[in-house]
């Protein structure tokens, strides 16, 4: 069975990095953890890159303390990080809560007058990703927050993300070691999608995308209950969201309950009707050895050998 090909939108794709570039950090969402937000920029600093921190990186809301500060400031240093030419990259220290909160402040008028540049971040950071895509017209790229443990604690999740961003030609086959197939065929899409929570509250909301189709779908999450991933898979399904979906690469689904075999039995039971490709476990999301997806690259899932291969690099 192979999928149809579904549209190929121009989307823009920003250049990679080279040694010296400038590369801010900001927190759009959740505040990340001082110590881990020193050591994660001395590890993006020794990759010869020079990093520069958002005004307000280390703030926390006066009253949520889940918020990196106001909403108002978390979106005025993304914003600021976004329209500063001497900026190379935006890389999202922390996901967690408040992306939602954060984008509708953007201005994306201004922000479209700037060039295009790489945006970093997964989680929470997916309603970004929607954003900067339906808004920009720009590929981001599903990779590691760098506060985080995997970043610090795991080799390979910063070499996958390096590696990314400075050689994108030399990752366009994307696959794990644990990834397999959950329903067989190939499909050609647009890689799109990330944390299915945020894409689930993002479903008819401004700067978010009316639907899945033509898309090869990114769908993960952490730390949720079988049925509430149940409730969230049936909205996005009843509500036609997923509708003309080319393929569904599935990732990680850590902390999640009772048990990966019950979730994937309701992957199974809930995706198969859909009549596309799907694969388990392709190793993107909350895990550690996470891999980096570029997100708005054409690409073609091959279930049957449980691989993403993209058209092209993601940057330039």
């Amino acid at each position: 069975m192979t999928a149809g090909a579904g549209p190929s939108p121009r989307i823009a794709r920003p250049p990679r990095l080279r040694p010296g570039d400038r590369v801010a950090v900001v927190a759009p969402c959740s505040p990340p953890t001082p110590e881990r937000l020193v050591a994660a920029c001395e590890v993006i600093a020794g990759w010869g890159l020079e990093v520069v921190l958002g005004r307000h990186v280390h703030d926390r809301h006066p009253r949520f303390g889940y918020l990196a500060g106001l909403d108002a400031d978390r979106a005025r240093d993304l914003q600021d990080a976004w329209l500063d030419p001497e900026v190379a990259a935006v890389l999202c220290a922390r996901g967690g809560d408040g992306a939602h909160r954060t984008v509708d402040l953007l201005d994306f008028t201004a922000m479209r007058r700037a060039r295009p540049k790489a945006l970093v971040g997964y989680s929470d950071v997916t309603a970004l990703h929607e954003a900067f895509a339906t808004e920009l017209g720009v590929v981001t790229v599903h990779g590691p927050v760098i506060a985080s443990r995997d970043f610090l604690e795991d080799a390979r999740t910063p070499a996958e993300l390096r590696v990314t961003l400075f050689e994108p030609e030399s990752r366009l086959e994307l696959t794990s070691p644990g990834a397999t197939t959950l329903v067989p065929g190939r499909a050609r899409g647009v890689t799109i999608g990330g944390n299915l929570s945020l894409l689930n509250d993002g479903v008819a909301t401004p700067h978010s995308r009316a639907s899945a189709a033509g898309g090869i779908l990114l769908l993960e999450d952490v730390g949720e209950d079988v049925s509430r991933i149940d409730r969230m898979l049936t909205q996005l399904l009843r509500s036609g969201w997923m509708r003309g979906v080319a393929g569904i690469a599935l990732g990680s689904w850590q902390d999640c309950t009772p048990d990966l075999e019950v979730i994937r039995d309701l992957m199974l039971e809930r995706l198969s009707p859909l009549g596309v490709p799907v694969v388990w476990e392709l190793g993107f999301g909350h895990c550690p050895s996470q891999l980096t997806v570029p997100l708005g690259v054409p690409a073609v899932l091959d279930a049957d050998r449980a691989v993403l291969t993209l058209d092209r690099p993601a940057l330039t």
